[in-house]
């Protein structure tokens, strides 16, 4: 079986699914020459006349430009600059009506020739000799997009990388009344052919294959004649069928392949151009001719002379019609393209552009107006004529529910938009109309998610940059970071020596606050133990003013005793007076001290809990000042409360005994909370044995009375010899009494300070033990034991005193008793 090139060489021909055999109507223009119209007065060329985006402005209102001057410039490779026609001015740039079925306004170049027709210059190229991207950037520069379809960059297809098998040269124009390749073909096949070898030199296809419909023999013949000298170009005559100029269709035709649904031609090594495109490759290479003219079939029944015409770009379809001999009717349509794939127009002052090939002003008769739409009757003759084998029907219903999804399910895609099923529609639906609508929705749906994923993605690419330099910042940290480390090891033997100073500057500096702080606490308990001295020294003087004013008491009551011993009467008067005033003085005496036992306990309390609080420090000397001041205060209640006592109880011997029994008990030497708890139950309980002694002394005071008034009145009788003896014997007995007691007194005293004394030595033990020389706690506990030493003395005196008394008063009793013997 012979390969598919192999029965390629031998003329064999395929065919497609569908298709329709219109009326073509081509006899009217196929025969009449191509004729240049003359200039229009006006211009308008649109800055975009392709698929693709519109070029950068070149030039301003008023500005003159040349023919053949480039008008935009290509900015990216899907741009193709647009050229001016003509030499004139720049009269506007502005919105005008665009050659496309919606009519929306595009911006336009509006230029007025000059008449002159003045080119620019032009470089020729020498294809032989010329390199691919000259060759292509020729190409783009001059302007050139695909002139029979849709207006694809030609570059683009050009300049293909991957390898190509076939490239095939539509020269079918199958569409009735189109002539205008036709008319090519007939006039200038050697210039196409020219056109092919340049694309052979950019593509290097295995072969070349040109269609052309059976219809047109003269242009068949002359395109054999041109590529006679060619190897591998070969001329195919396609049966009359449309649509057979169709991409897709033609491919399989000439070589019996399928380009898959959503792929392209180049897919499948196959490159498709246009007749024309080749005409106009040809003159932009060897003659630097941009596009700025094409061929324009002009036809219809409302022309006086329809027939091809080389049209400039930018040329008003009135213009054209009217150089046709344009006679319109009632409601005249008029279609640019041909009646199948066409649109009508909505303005004459349409420009025409690269891809306008036709332009009909049919009449009623010659194409009636399409009847009112109705309904779809399923009769499947859309799907039978479909050239792309879709479902039309299903299209139809999925376009007007706007189910884009089921759109592209069904391959909405790869509708050409021929037009065949609409033709066959016995319910006159416009069916291309529905297409055309859906595929502009879909286009502007895919828009939106293009712009979406693009905004994405630079969110994502910003993120992603944000993320790069945090973690080079952290690389950055980490190295700067290894590097101090480093450094530092390197300078660890260096800085030691440094580091050790620092270290014991701060063990001097700690130590410096730790002593300045030692040394605040002990001003500040400097100043309080003052305080407490000053306070002390108060209460001595004040208890030293008490003794003076008792012994100037007792002294004036001795001199009363003296005064009275004379007169035993006064004598027996002044003891019951001053017994009165005793018991007056005790009374008072008792009164003070319960309401002050309360006070002292409390004191004693008080005392006792600051020694706790200073037994429970750390520190044994202030322990031992805080003993020995609760010793001190307690000693100091203790005399106040005795020297009080023996005033009250100068003649109460059991009161003594009592304290002297009481006394027998030496106080706790190690606590002197328990000495200060001893010495007032001491006191509590000679207050208890007072009371007793009070209550005898008063029976004592009732006989007394009563022996006063004997007194009283014996001293009515005469005086006797031997009365004033006995009194004054009486009395010196009273006075020894009184001292006895007083003796018995002060020895249970001096047992307590003994004892006090041994506590207070204790203290001044502790104290010597500590290493303080100028402690003022130790200067306290020595001016308390030089205190106790004084009071010691004084009682040793007051001893002495008492027995030199008491020999005195003997004395005295001896020589009454011999006087009276």
């Amino acid at each position: 079986m012979p390969s598919l090139f192999q029965q390629i060489q031998a003329g064999a021909l395929w065919d497609f699914h569908g298709g329709v055999h219109p009326p073509t109507r081509k006899a009217v223009t196929s025969e009449k020459p191509i004729i240049s119209m003359s200039l229009p007065e006006r211009l308008y060329i649109p800055l975009r006349q392709h698929i693709g985006v519109a070029g950068q402005l070149l030039v301003g209102v008023g500005e003159r430009v040349l023919k053949g001057q480039a008008l935009t410039a290509a900015d990216n490779s899907m741009t193709v600059p647009v050229h001016a026609p003509t030499s004139g001015m720049i009269i506007a740039i502005t919105d005008h009506t665009s050659p496309h079925p919606s009519a929306l306004p595009e911006s336009v170049i509006v230029i007025e020739p000059d008449g002159l027709d003045e080119w620019r210059e032009r470089e020729p190229l020498n294809f032989a000799t010329a390199d691919t991207h000259t060759l292509l950037e020729r190409i783009q520069d001059s302007g050139i997009a695909g002139m029979g379809g849709a207006g694809f960059p030609t570059h683009i297809k050009a300049g293909l990388h991957q390898p190509v098998d076939y490239l095939i040269i539509n020269a079918v124009e199958c569409e009735p009344y189109i002539t205008a390749d036709d008319a090519l073909m007939q006039e200038a096949p050697t210039t196409i052919v020219k056109g092919i070898d340049i694309l052979c030199k950019l593509l290097n296809p295995k072969a070349v294959l040109i269609g052309i419909e059976a219809d047109k023999p003269i242009a068949a013949a002359g395109m054999r004649a041109a590529c006679s000298q060619r190897e591998h170009y070969y001329v195919r005559e396609v049966p009359v069928k449309y649509p057979s100029g169709g991409e897709k269709q033609l491919i399989q035709l000439l070589t019996n392949k399928e380009v898959p649904a959503g792929r392209r031609p180049a897919d499948i090594g196959i490159v498709m151009q246009n007749i024309g495109t080749a005409f106009a490759i040809a003159q932009a290479v060897l003659d630097d001719h941009p596009l700025i003219s094409r061929i324009v079939t002009v036809t219809g029944e409302t022309l006086q002379r329809p027939q091809n015409v080389q049209a400039l770009i930018g040329t008003p379809v009135a213009a054209l019609l009217d150089f046709c001999g344009y006679q319109a009717e009632l409601e005249q349509k008029v279609i640019m393209g041909g009646p199948m794939m066409g649109f009508t127009l909505p303005d004459l002052a349409v420009p025409v552009v690269k891809t306008t090939n036709c332009i009909l002003a049919p009449s009623h008769t010659e194409l009636p107006n399409a009847g009112p739409e109705l309904d779809c009757i399923r009769c499947s003759a859309c799907a039978d004529a479909c050239p792309a084998t879709l479902l039309p029907q299903q299209l139809l219903w999925y376009s007007k529910a706007k189910d884009h999804d089921k759109l592209k399910e069904y391959n909405l895609a790869d509708c050409i938009e021929c037009g065949a099923c609409a033709y066959v529609c016995p319910s006159e639906i416009p069916l291309v109309q529905y297409y055309r609508i859906a595929k502009a929705d879909i286009r502007e749906q895919q828009r939106e998610v293009l712009k979406a994923e693009q905004a994405k993605a630079r969110f994502e690419a910003r993120n992603a940059r944000l993320e790069a330099e945090k973690q080079a910042r952290l690389a950055k940290n980490q190295q700067l970071a290894a590097a101090r480390q480093q450094s530092q090891q390197q300078n660890a033997g260096s800085n030691s020596v440094a580091a050790a100073l620092e270290r014991i500057k701060a063990k001097q500096q700690n130590a410096t606050e730790t002593a300045q702080r030692s040394h605040a606490d002990i001003v500040a308990e400097r100043e309080v133990k003052k305080q407490q001295a000053r306070a002390y020294q108060a209460q001595q003087a004040a208890a030293a003013h008490t003794d003076a004013e008792s012994g100037a008491q007792s002294q004036s009551a001795s001199q009363n005793l003296d005064a009275t011993a004379t007169d035993p009467r006064q004598a027996a008067v002044a003891a019951a007076i001053a017994r009165a005033k005793a018991r007056q003085q005790q009374h008072t005496t008792e009164t003070a001290q319960s309401s002050a036992s309360a006070p002292a306990v409390t004191d004693s309390q008080a005392t006792q809990n600051h020694a706790d609080k200073a037994l429970s420090q750390d520190d044994p000397r202030k322990a031992a000042v805080a003993a020995a001041l609760a010793r001190a205060k307690a000693r100091k209640q203790q005399h106040g409360t005795e020297t009080e006592q023996n005033s009250a109880l100068e003649n109460n011997g059991e009161t003594a005994a009592s304290s002297e029994a009481a006394s027998d008990k030496p106080p706790s030497e190690d606590d002197p909370r328990k000495a200060a708890v001893a010495a007032a139950l001491a006191r509590a309980k000679a207050r208890k044995q007072q009371h007793g002694t009070e209550t005898e002394q008063n029976s004592a005071l009732e006989n007394n009375g009563e022996a006063v008034a004997s007194s009283k009145a014996a001293s009515d009788k005469p005086p006797s010899e031997d009365d004033p003896r006995k009194a004054a014997v009486a009395a010196a007995l009273a006075r020894a009494k009184a001292r006895k007691q007083q003796q018995g007194a002060e020895a249970e005293q001096n047992s307590a300070l003994e004892n006090n004394d041994e506590t207070a030595a204790c203290s001044e033990a502790a104290l010597e033990n500590t290493p303080s020389q100028d402690d003022p706690r130790k200067d306290a506990v020595a001016a308390a034991l030089a205190r106790a030493k004084a009071r010691k003395q004084q009682a040793a005196a007051d001893t002495r005193f008492a027995s030199e008394h008491d020999e005195n008063a003997q004395a005295e009793l001896a020589k009454t008793k011999g006087d009276s013997a």
